[in-house]
């Protein structure tokens, strides 16, 4: 099956759905699918989406085609874009586009119908009502000026978990959906680091415990909540430090800020960026993950914490709800006392982490492998070449 995966970036930095495109792009042509990718890039965003991919398998088969990085106005009047997708769709049998609020989703989604080629769309959370609720008025006037006429036109609506097919309902969008899930690549995750890996690039940890934090300083990542749990469990476990891992999205300074009025600037340590064996170590070494989110679409942190033996604390936000359900960690309303109220339960108790962790790694495994969603997604695109099939 020849395969066309379109994305705004694939740079790592910019979260979860660049790292998604990566690993599914490369699951399906590790089945012997044709895979390429469309996606807007520079020899930056190239080199470190390099570095994150160098232990999944499959990825050296995958097309890449880079656009020119382009401003704000060339992406409204460039042709660049919309005369790739008219060279690239005609010759694919489904075009899979991930996001929404982009040019380059418009074009692929244009480009598709002209040329009677099936196309999925992954909104990957863009349609939950926190994420709507952002410039709301811009994606009012976006849906009502063709958007919601692309969605409608889909021949099939992505959706990542079960609560985000539930909030697709209301908005009335005619097109089916269905859910398929994100997933972890065993040969990129095992062997593991040795425990200890990222302990020794991190001296001031010493042997204590720390909480990770592993994600994009964003504001709808939950920091500020994080920064108020933090003090409240600093307040009651004096050894326990906490990681925060990520590029800057805009809530660095603040947390920042939050941290060094709180007088606990030695014991957070923010390491920016980590990707790759650096960033599975710190999973390793990590007492628990925790992500206290104002909206997820399908957290690949969450599920590479997992795969790592790591406890997770979640907001019920990040759509995860299987972790409850498998004691792979807790679940909680989002404030800065449930959050702090779940870590220190975990902290206190021993067996219970010991339980978590291996929970979380038989969840992933049954569940959550790249393999397994490539098969899933084919699964419904073939269903789609058979209705087009019988439609012709």
């Amino acid at each position: 099956m020849r395969i066309l995966q379109i994305i705004s970036s694939m740079d790592p930095a910019k979260g979860g759905p660049p790292n998604v495109v990566a690993r599914l792009a490369a699951a399906q042509a590790s089945l012997g699918h044709q895979v390429q990718v469309l996606t807007y890039g520079d020899s930056n965003a190239r080199e470190r989406l390099l570095v994150d991919t160098a232990r999944v398998p499959g990825h050296s088969q995958v097309a890449y085609h880079y656009l020119p990085l382009p401003n704000r106005l060339q992406q409204l009047v460039s042709k660049t874009a919309l005369h790739k997708c008219r060279e690239l769709i005609p010759y694919v049998d489904v075009v899979h586009i991930h996001g929404l609020w982009e040019t380059l989703v418009r074009y692929a989604s244009h480009c598709a119908r002209i040329y009677s080629i099936p196309y999925v769309i992954a909104p990957h959370g863009m349609l939950d009502p926190w994420s709507l609720s952002q410039k709301s008025w811009k994606k009012s006037v976006a849906l009502a000026l063709g958007y919601r006429q692309m969605l409608n036109q889909a021949s099939l609506l992505h959706a990542l978990n079960q609560d985000e097919l539930a909030l697709l309902q209301p908005l009335g969008i005619k097109a089916p959906a269905a859910v398929i899930p994100n997933g972890v690549e065993p040969g990129e995750v095992y062997p593991l680091p040795p425990k200890g890996t990222f302990r020794n690039t991190l001296p001031e940890l010493e042997d204590r415990p720390f909480i990770l934090f592993l994600s994009r300083l964003h504001y709808k990542k939950g920091l500020d909540y994080l920064a108020d749990a933090f003090k409240i469990i600093a307040a009651q476990h004096s050894d326990v430090h906490l990681v925060v891992a990520g590029p800057d999205g805009g809530a660095q300074a603040e947390f920042e800020s939050m941290i060094q009025q709180s007088g606990l600037t030695d014991r957070v340590h923010l390491v920016g960026s980590i990707y790759g064996e650096r960033k599975l170590a710190a999973y390793v070494d990590a007492t628990l993950f925790c992500l206290p989110s104002r909206q997820e679409g399908f957290s690949i942190a969450i599920t590479e914490a997992m795969a790592c033996g790591t406890p997770v604390v979640i907001s019920r936000q990040c759509h995860f709800p299987e972790v409850a359900e498998r004691g792979a960690g807790i679940v909680v309303e989002l404030s800065a006392q449930t959050v702090a109220d779940a870590v220190l339960k975990l902290l206190q108790d021993a067996d219970q982490l010991s339980r978590a962790s291996e929970a979380g790694k038989r969840l992933v495994e049954e569940r959550f492998l790249w393999s397994k969603v490539a098969e899933l997604t084919t699964m419904h695109y073939n269903r789609l070449l058979e209705k087009k099939t019988r439609i012709s």
